[in-house]
């Protein structure tokens, strides 16, 4: 006999097994589900990128405390106690690097193929690490060229926060930093360091460790700011004490101008895909896939 009213299948329905894979976060944050969550922020990046048509990148380094000239003075003028004014006043010095990456980043945009003319595929596209400073300049640089930007920003204890500048369907947010590294160095057709700390020489030096070791293709690499990486890093003494090969510092050229770093890239092989006095407007975004550029091996 069949009873009037259904049994209550409630508790089925509400419980957490019931719950399709990708609604359940607490299964997502399983410790055995780390492989799946480390492909899946792979390929959010990499299919993004490829609906952008982004072949390549320029990958752009440097501290994320250095601020505009603007910002600059406004915290020097701020700054209370002799320390305070010492530290804001070398602050508005280095404010000069940001004014060189934002040129660089907008010349390399302009002239390296990010704008996007041949049938919709991108070259040296400009890619920080999403935040301030440097990052925020490079970002602005080529945002002013009209042409679009990556930031592959990371989740730290103290969050990070997207700038402003690069392109929000291109800025990515990474848990993991090795995908982050990663993603930053498939696509890279060459790599721009500025002064900056930890985190900087954590990314410079990994690259140049992939390429003195053949992990990947050699990539045009330079350092902006002669006098503070001669004085920050004594190259030529790893080289003298036998640490590296006296090869190894070929594997990158020390610069202090914009035009000076476009050439050294160039010159050290980099494809510039669009002459200067041809680059168009930016064209409207175009939903088609790019071949991916891997490097590493």
């Amino acid at each position: 006999m069949t009873p009037a009213t259904p049994p209550d299948a409630s508790a089925q329905r509400n419980s957490r097994s019931y719950l399709l894979p990708v609604e359940d976060r607490d299964f997502l944050l399983r410790d055995e589900m780390r492989a799946a969550r480390f492909g899946m922020e792979y390929l959010k990046a990499e299919l993004a990128l490829r609906d952008w048509g982004v072949r390549s990148t320029v990958v752009v380094f440097g501290s994320a405390r250095v601020a505009d000239r603007e910002g600059a003075a406004r915290a020097l003028r701020a700054a209370r106690g002799a320390e305070a004014k010492r530290l804001a006043e070398r602050r508005l010095a280095f404010s000069a690097h940001y004014e060189t990456a934002r040129a660089f980043a907008r010349l390399v945009s302009l002239r390296g193929g990010a704008l996007a003319n041949d049938g919709g595929l991108r070259d040296n596209v400009i890619a920080t690490g999403g935040g301030p400073g440097i990052m925020e300049a490079a970002n602005r640089g080529a945002s002013e060229a009209g042409a679009p930007s990556i930031g592959f920003n990371i989740t730290l204890p103290h969050e990070q926060a997207p700038n402003a500048f690069s392109t929000p369907a291109l800025t990515f947010r990474f848990h993991y930093f090795a995908m982050r590294k990663m993603h930053l160095a498939m696509r890279a057709n060459a790599l721009a360091v500025f002064p900056g700390g930890f985190g900087t020489f954590d990314e410079l030096f990994e690259i140049l460790t992939l390429v003195q070791s053949a992990k990947a293709r050699p990539v045009p690499i330079v350092l902006f700011g002669r006098d503070w990486w001669r004085e920050a890093v004594n190259f030529e003494a790893l080289a003298r004490d036998g640490m590296i090969a006296e090869a190894d510092l070929r594997l990158f050229e020390m610069v202090d101008t914009p035009e000076e770093g476009w050439e050294s890239l160039v010159r050290r092989g980099l494809k510039a895909h669009t002459p200067p006095a041809e680059a168009p407007r930016a064209p409207a975004r175009r939903a088609r896939k790019a071949p991916s550029g891997v490097t590493l091996r």
